[in-house]
C-alpha cells in the first residue's frame, strides 16, 4: 500500500508540472480579433499586422539562436516599413515594440497563420 501510494504521489506531482512552452500560448490567436479585419482598422494596423505575420513565419527552430533570428528578421522588415519610426525587441518575451511616425506605440506578437507580410491588406510598399 505505501509503494502505491508513493507512485500515485509522484504521478500527481509530475502531472501539476508546469509547461516551460512561453511561445506556443502567446501566438494562439484564439478569442482576438482576425488578423485580417484589424488590418483593415488603418494602415498603421496593417503595418503590425504585417510585421507579426513576418515575425511568426521567421521561425525556423525552437533554440536561442533561432529566437534571434527570428527577432532578427521581424526588425529588419519592420525597419523597412514607411510609417516605422523605432523598433525595440524584447527577444525573451517574444514580442516586439513599435513605434510609428504618428507617435503610436504598440507590441507585436508573432502570428502564425500561415501568411506573409506582403499579403496584408493595406500594407503600403516601401519608400
Amino acid at each position: 500500500m505505501p509503494r502505491s501510494c508513493g507512485v500515485l504521489l509522484l504521478a500527481v506531482l509530475v502531472a501539476g508540472c508546469p509547461s516551460y512552452d512561453r511561445y506556443t500560448p502567446l501566438v494562439d490567436q484564439d478569442g482576438l480579433v482576425p488578423a485580417d479585419q484589424y488590418a483593415q482598422y488603418g494602415r498603421e494596423q496593417a503595418q503590425a499586422v504585417a510585421i507579426g505575420r513576418e515575425f511568426g513565419a521567421a521561425l525556423a527552430g525552437h533554440s536561442p539562436e533561432a529566437y534571434a533570428a527570428q527577432v532578427d528578421a521581424a526588425l529588419a522588415y519592420a525597419r523597412g516599413l514607411p510609417d516605422v519610426t523605432e523598433v525595440a525587441a524584447d527577444t525573451v518575451g517574444h514580442r516586439l515594440t513599435v513605434t510609428f511616425r504618428s507617435g503610436w506605440r504598440t507590441a507585436v506578437l508573432p502570428i502564425r497563420d500561415g501568411k506573409r507580410g506582403a499579403d496584408t491588406p493595406g500594407v503600403p510598399s516601401a519608400p
